[in-house]
């Protein structure tokens, strides 16, 4: 057995060991629920046992559980007494205000707001969140569009009334919009110059005060395994402590100030957007918003860069491969979030006087938990917690495990959030008796401990199975993004007309080159096991979700041809029946034709099971198209012309109901002439179709106080006025 075999099967060993979580008994007793005091739970050098039994007879839950004797261990990376004192986001950025009044502090491009400005706007929106009857200890909807200083000033407003802010894209569907809001149960909804809430509500608010630490300042949903949303909420104690313990790590030699410029490029639905904001506003540099269209584009936002004079960003790897080099010369603050950063980006963009920082944190543990700052060299790592958090990699038995060892990553510390819904809460954030926490989160994720900073390994409950082989896609994007000559890279397993699953690797090339995708397998078999060659293919970009991450489901499939990336005959030829027959089998079972007669099956994706396939389907052909005397009848996944299918993905909804903006939004008619009673004018039907039980109301629109361009709406269908 090599080392790489070992390594992998030591690795699907501790992945199987996660498992047996769902199926034992909690610490302390053994599966049959008897005490387990005499037979004590050890480690042995990363490997679980009962004592005097093995493992496989005597299955053990370290997680549903929290009774019995169980001894308390701890946590390899512990930072939680480290946790900055509590204060709020708007403490924060009041004392920035007070330091610098006269630094830029948000600049749109049409609009640059001075931090002394910056007050002013926010205190005067939060008057018409207060007129509106929004105030402390509400959660408020936000869907205006990216790239304006309007949608982060609406968000410090509502932080200023002690509220919490529900952010959804302003280009996602509208079904998202309602499905959010409604989960979060919000009480008003900020559109571009509008401020929706139901008629029921007091107005003023009643009781305004200041946000404390413990209320809610922003509740951020993430996707759920079942389809459904679950709404996170973070504390101001929680944000603010973030907020400042980033501010002790980045560049501690030479801080941010007022002369930095901070891109704002990620959607305020992702939550490391929070960083991009108070990256800038505790240090007193200044948030520079990008329209989201220009950052979709990835290549078109290098230039935008150098314009902008922008000297700090965060984003997702994906994104920043994308970008010319020479577009962040003048970034000194580089930090990658959301997704593996491959090792070649980071050997690519770490230069002398740069900091590049690769940081890990899932939304339930406030953005950030854990930080490594990246020199090009050795392993890419996701580092050591932050100031306040406290960070454990255990084994099933839910016991810290040795140094080297593979186990799930447990987050406990100041940065802790909450659910909306308390049984998820329950479940996700239950006590971790093991390292005598109270509420601990387990994140699912497996990194191997070092105490030199930890290494993300991939997945415990994702993993993809391939011709009964469990296999971790975040492996195998990181030997795709090594390739050399790739900018970017994903995986994916897609399904065949025959129904054959295989792997396929998505490439995207590095600027005015041709990848020989011949020589990038026989690389990839020197790394992988052979049973995970994958067939390969160049795209000119990577699809991402809002979030920044690459949506594996948005991958092109099927592609035309499996391009060998060596001169061929091609497939234009005029082939008979036997041969046309054959191809036919092919592209079934592969999902694309092959470029050439003399290809090799085993190189472009096929395994042992895709070539049972093909061999089954060979041997079906009729005896009167083994003589060459008939067209083979149309085969499951070909036309009748013999062409290769392209059969598109199942659709989840039309292509409407995906990509639905403005332009298929219903008009509003316009406000009522200035010296009329716009109370009293007719009101606006909202014509957006509603979830089963509620109602189309009536909203009327009205301006407000202090701006002509604000509008305050009033209706009775909160959820209805979504447009």
């Amino acid at each position: 057995m090599t080392r790489e075999q070992y390594e992998l099967e030591q690795r699907l060993l501790q992945i199987e060991l996660l498992k047996l979580q769902k199926l034992g008994a909690p610490p302390g007793q053994s599966a049959s629920g008897v005490s387990g005091q005499d037979r004590p739970l050890r480690s042995c050098g990363g490997s679980v046992t009962l004592a005097g039994a093995s493992l496989d007879s005597h299955p053990i839950n370290p997680i549903l559980g929290h009774t019995g004797l169980v001894t308390t261990h701890r946590p390899q990376l512990a930072r939680a007494a480290a946790a900055a004192p509590p204060r709020t986001l708007i403490q924060i950025l009041q004392e920035t205000a007070h330091r610098f009044p006269d630094a830029s502090a948000l600049d749109d491009g049409r609009t640059s707001l001075s931090y002394a400005e910056l007050l002013l706007e926010v205190k005067a929106y939060g008057r018409d969140l207060h007129q509106a009857g929004i105030g402390a200890g509400d959660k408020v909807g936000v869907r205006i569009p990216s790239g304006t200083n309007e949608l982060y000033v609406a968000i410090l407003a509502i932080l200023h009334v002690g509220a919490a802010y529900v952010p959804v894209d302003a280009d996602d569907p509208d079904e998202r919009a309602r499905l959010v809001f409604a989960e979060a149960g919000v009480a008003g909804i900020l559109r571009a110059d509008e401020i929706i809430t139901s008629p029921d509500r007091m107005r003023p608010f009643q009781a305004p005060r200041e946000a404390t630490p413990a209320d809610d300042a922003w509740v951020i949903f993430t996707s759920g395994s079942t389809g459904t949303p679950k709404g996170v909420a973070v504390t101001h104690r929680s944000a603010a402590a973030f907020v400042d313990a980033e501010a002790r790590m980045f560049l501690s030699a030479e801080p941010l100030n007022t002369s930095d410029r901070v891109l704002a490029g990620l959607s305020v639905a992702f939550d490391a957007s929070c960083e991009e904001m108070w990256l800038a506003w505790r240090n007193g540099a200044c948030l520079v918003p990008a329209p989201r269209s220009l950052v979709r584009t990835g290549m078109d936002l290098g230039p935008w860069l150098i314009t902008n004079g922008i000297t700090v960003v965060s984003t997702v790897p994906t994104l920043a491969g994308l970008w010319p080099a020479e577009s962040l010369e003048a970034v000194r603050l580089l930090i990658f979030g959301g997704e593996a950063c491959p090792a070649e980006l980071a050997a690519r963009l770490a230069v002398d006087d740069r900091e590049l920082w690769n940081t890990y944190g899932p939304t339930e543990a406030t953005v950030v938990a854990c930080a490594a700052r990246m020199d090009g060299k050795g392993p890419v790592r996701i580092g050591l917690p932050l100031d306040g958090w406290d960070l454990a990699v255990v084994d099933p038995a839910g016991i810290p495990v040795a140094e080297g060892v593979i186990g799930e990553l447990i987050i406990g510390g100041v940065g802790l959030a909450k659910y909306l819904d308390p049984s998820k809460d329950a479940e996700k954030y239950a006590p971790m008796d093991t390292l005598g926490w109270e509420r601990a989160y387990r994140s699912g994720d497996l990194v191997r401990f070092e105490s030199e900073g930890l290494i993300f390994v991939g997945r415990a409950d994702e993993q993809v199975k391939l011709g009964g082989r469990r296999i971790e896609l975040g492996e195998i994007d990181a030997a795709l993004q090594s390739l050399p000559g790739i900018h970017g890279a994903a995986a994916a397993v897609q399904t065949t007309a025959a129904g054959n699953q295989i792997l396929v690797g998505y490439l995207v090339p590095a600027p005015n080159t041709a990848p020989d995708l011949s020589a990038a397998r026989g690389l990839l078999s020197a790394r992988l096991p052979a049973a995970l060659v994958l067939m390969l293919t160049t795209v000119d970009s990577l699809p991402v979700k809002t979030s920044g991450k690459v949506d594996r489901n948005a991958l092109p499939w099927p592609i035309a041809a499996v391009p060998t990336g060596v001169p061929g005959p091609g497939l234009e030829m005029d082939l008979d029946d036997r041969s046309r027959w054959i191809v036919e089998q092919w592209a079934a079972v592969l999902g694309a034709a092959p470029e050439g007669l003399d290809a090799d099956f085993f190189a472009h994706g096929g395994g042992s099971l895709a070539a049972a396939r093909l061999v089954s389907a060979l041997r079906v052909l009729p005896d009167d198209h083994r003589r060459g005397r008939l067209r083979p009848p149309a085969a499951r996944g070909t036309r009748g012309t013999g062409a290769p299918v392209r059969p598109g993905r199942r659709q989840r909804g039309s292509r409407r109901d995906r990509t639905r903006g403005e332009a298929d939004r219903p008009e509003v008619p316009n406000l009522p002439a200035p010296g009329r009673d716009p109370v009293a004018a007719a009101g606006v039907h909202a014509v957006a179709n509603l979830p089963d039980g509620l109602e189309q109301h009536r909203c009327h629109r009205r301006r407000s106080p202090r701006s002509p361009d604000r509008v305050l709406v009033v209706g009775t269908g909160l959820l209805g006025c979504v447009r």
